[in-house]
């Protein structure tokens, strides 16, 4: 399978996240995620606490994984996509068994958003998770972690998008049906100190949002710290097709 991970190395800035409710929310995952994490270990056992080499990533560092990402997203706004040229098939067979993925994206569930095509990568390479507002909740962060610890991701990046629509309700913070309100909690810290602006909220979102999987996982932070996985923040433009990685 053609693979698009050895690329010369890519570095990035940090995010921050000063707010206080971002802190606090911090300070309830760090609670709670650590006895969660303990029963996952408990329960994957042996392959998680110490998950075997995956030969997709043996020799992938966090900063080719990033670079990778970005030189597929640079090959989806030049229109050269190379993902659609690999063999399905082949790719469906060699994955039956298993997966090694190089990243993990948290993106917005919205339709506009198509992770792999963004990042021109096909069938194994990209662990997705999805949620409206690319919030890191409690079981969104659990399955990031198994992306992390079990199947090897280098990097990870929390991809917002213009124009998002979870974003602009909360701002607007009327009623809505059901329970798409309870988005609201997540988003609130980035458009408080975004100050309502649209564009600003997305970008703060996804700088927050990373900080809490940064700071919230206790195995997250873990691999940052030894070195084995990168986070970053982005924005994808639906105009244009571009990831902006934020600083």
């Amino acid at each position: 399978m053609p693979s698009h991970a050895a690329q010369p190395e890519r570095g990035h800035g940090s995010a921050s996240c000063s707010l206080g409710g971002c802190l606090s929310r911090r300070h309830f995952f760090g609670a709670t995620l650590g006895g969660a994490s303990a029963a996952m270990l408990a329960s994957i056992g042996a392959e998680f606490a110490a998950p075997r080499a995956a030969s997709a990533q043996s020799t992938l560092t966090p900063d080719q994984a990033l670079r990778s990402l970005m030189d597929g997203n640079r090959r989806f706004v030049e229109r050269s996509l190379t993902s659609f040229q690999e063999d399905i098939d082949m790719l469906m067979r060699q994955t039956t068994d298993k997966q090694e993925p190089f990243a993990s994206v948290l993106a917005c569930a919205d339709s506009r958003v198509p992770v792999e095509v963004v990042f021109d990568q096909s069938i194994g390479q990209i662990f997705v998770n999805r949620i409206a507002g690319n919030i890191a909740t409690s079981e969104i962060i659990a399955s990031i972690e198994y992306g992390a610890a079990v199947l090897g991701t280098k990097v990870l990046m929390v991809l917002g998008h213009s124009n998002c629509g979870a974003i602009k309700a909360t701002i607007a913070g009327k009623a809505v049906p059901g329970q798409i309100s309870s988005l609201y909690s997540y988003i609130r810290p980035a458009v408080n100190q975004a100050g309502g602006d649209l564009d600003a909220a997305i970008a703060a979102n996804a700088r927050i949002q990373a900080q809490l999987l940064r700071e919230a996982s206790p195995v997250v932070a873990g691999l940052v710290k030894d070195g084995k996985i990168k986070v970053a923040a982005a924005v994808y433009d639906l105009a244009s097709g571009k990831v902006n990685l934020l600083d």
